[in-house]
């Protein structure tokens, strides 16, 4: 796992694949990544290169099967970066991300747990469509989400007990926010996070995910789940006094931009069934320069 056995003409294909994958999507992991130092964009580009890998492969492979099957492969790999081992990629032996992320784990001494617990909840998404809980919701987020920002706080030597539940609460809020975004999008791949015991609380069938605007239950859930994952950004708000100067910017960025995409759904009175509610470009740009002046 040592970067010091990976060659560095490989390693530098690999970081450049790595840097291409991130900066082709056009996401909040990567939108934050410009107000990072130089020297930490590429730590970030091999994490996120790892996450969007395994997003892909867990929704875009032609079935479950296929999915379960890449995943397994990408847990064998991971397996075998944390033995000590040369990473295997026989479709890209040099230029996959792979040698990256061994030198990433191995410079910041990444824990293993963070990665197993991604792969799990991208293989629980293949066998678990419907959840009856919002606890089960909750653990699922704890997994598909929250390991993201313990990584990053890794890589700023900040991880202690206090900083992660804080970045947990952030964590799961843009998880939570992103689900009540893409109810619709969601759906229509067989995948339905809102809990039944949310849907039994405000009178939501399922087969009103199908209607082509949201009926009036559905918009009462979307309300009450929409004030609770607020909640959870306030919470963990006060993380940013608990890490290096250079990353409280980067935090807010995400908080606030999590908080952005719940007012897009408020604004659209919850009709998440007519049209998905989108944080526009202008505001994406007002929430980035606010970041780097300080002013979030």
């Amino acid at each position: 796992m040592s970067s010091g056995t990976t060659p560095p003409i490989e390693l530098k294909q690999s970081q450049r694949y790595c840097r291409q994958l991130a900066t082709s999507h056009y996401e909040n992991f990567l939108v934050a990544s410009i107000l990072l130092p130089r020297r930490m964009r590429q730590p970030f580009y091999n994490i996120y290169a790892f996450c969007r890998t395994a997003d892909d492969v867990a929704d875009e492979s032609a079935d479950e099967r296929t999915a379960l099957e890449g995943l397994d492969r990408l847990q064998q790999q991971i397996d075998r970066l944390f033995a000590g081992q040369t990473p295997t990629d026989s479709q890209t032996p040099t230029e996959g991300l792979f040698p990256a992320l061994a030198d990433t784990i191995a410079t910041y001494r990444l824990d293993k747990r963070p990665f197993d617990d991604l792969l799990s909840a991208f293989r629980q998404d293949q066998q678990i469509k419907q959840y009856a809980s919002t606890a089960q919701l909750i653990d699922y987020c704890s997994r598909s989400a929250n390991p993201v920002g313990r990584l990053v706080l890794q890589l700023a030597d900040s991880l202690d007990p206090t900083t992660a539940a804080l970045s947990d609460e952030i964590c799961t809020g843009l998880q939570l926010a992103n689900f009540w975004q893409d109810v619709s999008r969601d759906h229509a791949i067989g995948r339905i996070y809102l809990p039944a015991d949310v849907r039994k609380r405000f009178g939501v069938s399922v087969s009103m995910l199908g209607e082509p605007s949201t009926p009036p239950a559905l918009r009462g859930s979307l309300a009450f789940l929409c004030e609770q994952a607020e909640h959870y950004f306030h919470r963990g708000l006060p993380l940013v006094d608990h890490v290096p100067a250079w990353l409280r910017s980067d935090i807010k960025l995400f908080a606030h931009g999590g908080l952005a995409t719940l007012d897009a759904i408020r604004k659209i009175d919850f009709d998440v069934l007519r049209v998905r509610p989108e944080v526009g470009k202008i505001k994406q740009g007002l929430l980035v320069a606010r970041a780097f002046f300080g002013k979030l």
